[in-house]
Formats: structure tokens, C-alpha cells, sequence
């Protein structure tokens, strides 16, 4: 399928992937960075699945949300009747369940199932038992119990059933994982299960300050949001997925299922920004636990417990989503600099005390070491926002958001009072303020570009704006923006930067699609600049792109028109819902 045929559950700890036909893809557990139990996105049904539908196996009529919620309901309708499967994962106790209930609509319809365990991402066929009528599959340090009223029988290293539904009949099934050693855990009530998962969700969007014209798309991203939660650390993911490609049979192939700062940040801002400081508070101290030590030492990345260690490697048994290899987990960009999250992180913090979190002398400790260091290296080249993987430059944008690192300090002296040598700071935020006017800016085009030197432009450029480096009507950034129309665009929605095999900068062979991020900072800056009727148009093409449930990838290939990349993307999430809220200003 698709990637925009799939929706998410999960329970802000792990998420599956859910197919229009039924059959959940992609599952990993217990954490978001665990090996999967489920892997056919990425190779075949032999690499493991979980398909429930009506007998032949045939896309949904139908599937939408229940309001407010991520729980997912898709309806068939066939010659003998209308059925409808509910699918969730209910907040965690202490074991991941995966709850699907099959309820009959209206005649009687014929129901088919098939399981296929297959631990560490596809490799593991488990030993497979029945123990007091539930079924119970064990690798290694895995193991899952199925429980159902329904009996599966097994065969060709599956097991299937096949059973009828009447219109009023409600059929559960329970997916429920633990560690090996341990013994069978408790079985949970699918019905009670459902009823406070519903009440859990609506609770939460209860909070949602956000009341504009794009409610509906603003409260489905922040679900999606926090969905992407590591309720037990506060860590957010950038994805609940890896590999799935940027360029169709390509090599543009990453794990995201990590805690990057930049994505983690950006994220809070948006959540912040509409309501939601408990989770700013839980992110904080994740945020000062993952990066305890040197500043020197900050990563871009961490996992979601704040491991540091993510090593980059290569699973060869798996085909990839549409033959797309290498299937990669871990992330090599772990160990690059990159200059502009420290800016992030100074603004996320800022904008936490902003929205009334408490003042913390431990937080404030961590963020003047951190700015120690921004005095004495933001002068030297960086892998960028982008985690190119050619040379390092002193990309513009890094530059950029080194001056806010120190402008948020800034702020919080002269908002807060927090002690610290501003006057400095003053100095140096002065000093890079007139670098990047100087040296990132070309006069002769009237834009600013990519890198020091460089002729070329970047996305990230609209950003410009939008931290307040300079106003939106400076001829600077007009400038820039009109460039970026001119010259950055396809079909209407703007590239990272030029993709070209003989492009220094970024290191890699092949194509992308556009990253739907800098489409919706377009949208930001023009209606700053007061080019309200244009960003609405674009807002709302955009809006389009996002599939049947309201999820969005990574990117969209205007050639063949389909998400691709990761999916779904907080990357792409949070600044639609920064869109939303400056058209509603």
C-alpha cells in the first residue's frame, strides 16, 4: 500500500501502523525504538503482520478517527452486510496491548484473520504455543499473547481463522506483549479498555486552546503529537517509523524513531503554544537528563530514554517499502555538529518560561555552559538543519540560530531576571547578527543563501522571519522569499535546496520530494508579510496533501504525487499548526 493508505494508534510509549485493508504493518514494542513485531512496511507479510478484515482481503469502504481520539474505525460494507473494526492501543499499565474489536453493522459478514509473529524486525519466526485456549508466541526475549474468543489454527508459519459476524455482535481481539521470562500477564477487558481510552483523549483535547477556522487539522496534528510521546521520560520522536524513503528505490532511507532536539523543540512550541505545559515540563527534565556533562558533548539526537549511543546499521534480509534499500536502523547523524540546536533548545526553554513554567536554577546552570559554547564555536562550519552528508559549511541557517541561542538568554535576563554577563551576549548576538548580513547575504541577487559563498538557496532561509532575526518586511527577506518562489519551488511547494547528483553539499545520490516543513514556513512568513489570500491558498492545498485520516509524511513527490518519507512526520505536524495559528492572528 500507500504510505498515506496507513493511520497510527499507539499508546505515547510505541505506535503501530494500520493499513486501509486491515492489516497492521508495522509494530514495534515495547518502545518506539525496539525491534518490530510486525515489519511487512518494509519487506513482505512473511516478515510479520496482522491482518483482520472481511473474507478476500479488499481496502476499507471507509475509516476516520473517532473525534478527539486516536482510536480508528474503518467500516466494509459487502453483498451480506456492513462491518466495522476498531482498532486502538489503550494507555499503558505495564505491558503494551494492541485491541482490535470487530463489530457487526448490520446482516452477517464473513471474517478472515492472519498472524505472523516475526521478532527483530522480520528475522524471528517464534515457537508458537497454546496455553488455556489464548495463544502465546516466544523469541528470545519476546513474547506475546493473543486473546480472543475466536480460535486461530495454524499452518505455514502463520495462523489464521476465519468466523462470521452479526449485526450487535462485538468480537475482541487482544495483542498483548512481555518479556519471555516473565510470566503470562493480566488479561485486559477490550470493552473497558475502550471506554477510557476514549475518556483519556477527550480529556486531553479538552485543553486545546486553539480556536481558529483550522481547528479540526490543528487538533488532529497535536494528537498526532503526542501520540509521538514517551510518556515514561517526556522524549518525543521525530517518527514512529524508519526507512521509509524519501526517494522511492532510493537510498534516502533513515531511522527516525529518535529524539532529536530540533524536532523535539519545535514540537513543545507547538504544543506550548495551544495549551500544553505538562508536557513542556516532562520534556525539560528529559532535556536536562539526556544532556547532563559538557556542552561540548551535546548531541543532536538521543534515544527516548536518552541513550546516547545510536549506531547506524544496515538489516539486508528486508526488501524495503517498494524495494527502497538499505532498510537502516539507528542514525550515523547522531555524531554530527550542528550548530543550530542549541538555538533551538534556547528558544523552546524560553517560550517554557513564557508559558509560566517555574523558574529552574539546574535548567538555567545547563543553558549558560551551553552558551559558553556558542560564544566559542559558532564561527566554525557545521553539518547543518539538514544532516547533509557531505563536507561541513557554514551553512547560513546554523548561523542564524546561534544568534537566537543568544538572544533567548538574552531575553530571559531581561524578562525573568536570570543572573548572567548580558552585556556580552549583547556583544556577541551583535556579532553574529552582522556576519550573516555580511557574509550569508548576496547583494547582487538580493537573497540570502544556503552557505557563506554559496550561490545557492535554502528553505531553511524562511526561518529568517519567523525567529525574529530580522522583520518580515526587511528588503533582505523579501528579497529572499521572492528568490525561494522563483527558484526553489516544484509544483508549487518549495525544496529543501536544489537535489542534484552533482551537488557537493549534500552527499547523496538520487531525488526527493518536497519537504512539506518549508512549504508551511511559506505559509508563516506570507501571512507576516501580509499576503494573507496567497497563504490561505497554500494552507489549504497543503491541507489537501494530508490522507483519509489527516496524517502526514515527511515529504510530498509532486512526480508522482504521494507522501514519502517517514510517516507520520512531527516534522510536518508542527508547522502546519504554526500555519494555522498565524493565519488566525
Amino acid at each position: 500500500m500507500r504510505i498515506e493508505d496507513y493511520a497510527l494508534i499507539g499508546d505515547m510509549q510505541s505506535a503501530a501502523l494500520v493499513g486501509r485493508d486491515g492489516s497492521i504493518d508495522w509494530l514495534c514494542l515495547p518502545r518506539f525504538d525496539s525491534p518490530a513485531c510486525f515489519a511487512a512496511l518494509l519487506g513482505t507479510d512473511r516478515n510479520g503482520h496482522w491482518w483482520l478484515g472481511p473474507t478476500g482481503r479488499r481496502p476499507a469502504d471507509r475509516r476516520s478517527y473517532r473525534e478527539g481520539t486516536l482510536i480508528l474505525e474503518s467500516e466494509w460494507d459487502t453483498p451480506t452486510g456492513t462491518v466495522r473494526i476498531i482498532d486502538f492501543m489503550p494507555p499503558r499499565d505495564k505491558n503494551p496491548d494492541v485491541v482490535r474489536i470487530v463489530e457487526g453493522v448490520s446482516g452477517t459478514v464473513e471474517m478472515s484473520t492472519q498472524l505472523r509473529v516475526r521478532f527483530d524486525y522480520g528475522r524471528i519466526v517464534p515457537w508458537v504455543r497454546r496455553t488455556d485456549g489464548h495463544l502465546q508466541a516466544i523469541g528470545g526475549p519476546d513474547s506475546i499473547w493473543l486473546h480472543s474468543p475466536i480460535p486461530l489454527k495454524g499452518g505455514d508459519y502463520a495462523h489464521v481463522a476465519t468466523f462470521h459476524v452479526k449485526a450487535g455482535e462485538r468480537i475482541p481481539f487482544v495483542y498483548t506483549w512481555h518479556p519471555s521470562h516473565e510470566p503470562m500477564p493480566r488479561q485486559i477487558s477490550a470493552e473497558k479498555q475502550l471506554d477510557e481510552t476514549e475518556a483519556m483523549w477527550a480529556d486531553w483535547v479538552a485543553k486545546c486552546t486553539y480556536q481558529g477556522p483550522y481547528r479540526e487539522a490543528v487538533v488532529r496534528s497535536l494528537i498526532t503529537l503526542k501520540a509521538l510521546t514517551y510518556e515514561p521520560t517526556g522524549g518525543i520522536v521525530a517518527a514512529p517509523t524508519t526507512s521509509v524513503p524519501e526517494d522511492i528505490g532510493g537510498v534516502r532511507n533513515w531511522d527516525y524513531r529518535f529524539c532529536w532536539l530540533r524536532d523535539a523543540t519545535m514540537t513543545l512550541d507547538a504544543l506550548i503554544g495551544n495549551g500544553y505545559t505538562e508536557e513542556a515540563q516532562a520534556w525539560r527534565m528529559w532535556l536536562l537528563r539526556a544532556i547532563a556533562g559538557r556542552p561540548q558533548d551535546l548531541q543532536i539526537m538521543y534515544g527516548v530514554g536518552g541513550e546516547r549511543r545510536l549506531p547506524e546499521m544496515e538489516l539486508g534480509w528486508l526488501a524495503g517499502y517498494e524495494d527502497s534499500r538499505p532498510v537502516r536502523i539507528g542514525n550515523g547523524a547522531v555524531d554530527q555538529l550542528q550548530l543550530d540546536v542549541y538555538g533551538e533548545v534556547m528558544n523552546c526553554l524560553y517560550l517554557s518560561r513564557t508559558s509560566g513554567l517555574a523558574a529552574d536554577d539546574r535548567a538555567w546552570a545547563i543553558q549558560r555552559e551551553m552558551l559558553d559554547y556558542v560564544e566559542e564555536h559558532w564561527d566554525e562550519p557545521d553539518e547543518g538543519l539538514w544532516e547533509v552528508r557531505g563536507p561541513r559549511r557554514h551553512f547560513t541557517h546554523s548561523k542564524v540560530m546561534c544568534w537566537v541561542a543568544m538572544d533567548r538568554a538574552i531575553k530571559q535576563v531581561e524578562r525573568f531576571g536570570r543572573p548572567g554577563p548580558v552585556d556580552r551576549w549583547r556583544a556577541v548576538r551583535d556579532q553574529i547578527h552582522a556576519e550573516i548580513c555580511d557574509k550569508g547575504y548576496d547583494a547582487a541577487r538580493n537573497t540570502f543563501t544556503q552557505s557563506y559563498g554559496s550561490s545557492e538557496l535554502d528553505a531553511s532561509l524562511l526561518l529568517i522571519p519567523i525567529v525574529g532575526f530580522l522583520p518580515p518586511d526587511d528588503p533582505m527577506v523579501t528579497g529572499t522569499v521572492e528568490a525561494i518562489e522563483r527558484e526553489l519551488m516544484s509544483d508549487d511547494f518549495v525544496l529543501r535546496y536544489p537535489v542534484a547528483e552533482d551537488n557537493a553539499v549534500d552527499g547523496l545520490p538520487g531525488g526527493e520530494g518536497a519537504f512539506l516543513a518549508c512549504s508551511f514556513w511559506l505559509v508563516q512568513v506570507m501571512a507576516m508579510q501580509g499576503r494573507r489570500e496567497e497563504a490561505v491558498t497554500l494552507f489549504e492545498r497543503l491541507l489537501s496533501l494530508r490522507n483519509d485520516v489527516g496524517l502526514l509524511a515527511e515529504e510530498y513527490d509532486p512526480r508522482y504525487a504521494r507522501l514519502v518519507g517517514n510517516f507520520p512526520q512531527a516534522f510536518s505536524h508542527v508547522p502546519l499548526i504554526e500555519a494555522a495559528r498565524a493565519l488566525s492572528r
